[in-house]
């Protein structure tokens, strides 16, 4: 099975969702992704599942999935903007 993306790491500090893939890494306010991940705590959001294909996570703490792809134009619109 081919992924669709290869997930290195992801990292909260504070206000921030730092997401590391293996062609590049992307920063995004969590209060912009998702008002779930934003309220959970850290143990929470550190507690996430990366789907096989590689095209979702999940976090079965706070019952939230997200699509990379989402995650990723999130984060280029941000830079977009800024």
């Amino acid at each position: 099975m081919n992924k669709f993306y290869n997930v290195q790491s992801i990292e909260f500090n504070q206000e921030w969702m730092t997401l590391t893939l293996d062609i590049a890494t992307y920063q995004i306010p969590i209060k912009q992704i998702s008002k779930r991940l934003y309220t959970a705590t850290d143990a929470e959001r550190n507690f996430y599942k990366i789907s096989p294909s590689g095209y979702g996570i999940h976090w079965p703490a706070i019952d939230e999935d997200l699509s990379i792809k989402g995650l990723i134009n999130l984060a280029l619109q941000n830079q977009a903007v800024a």
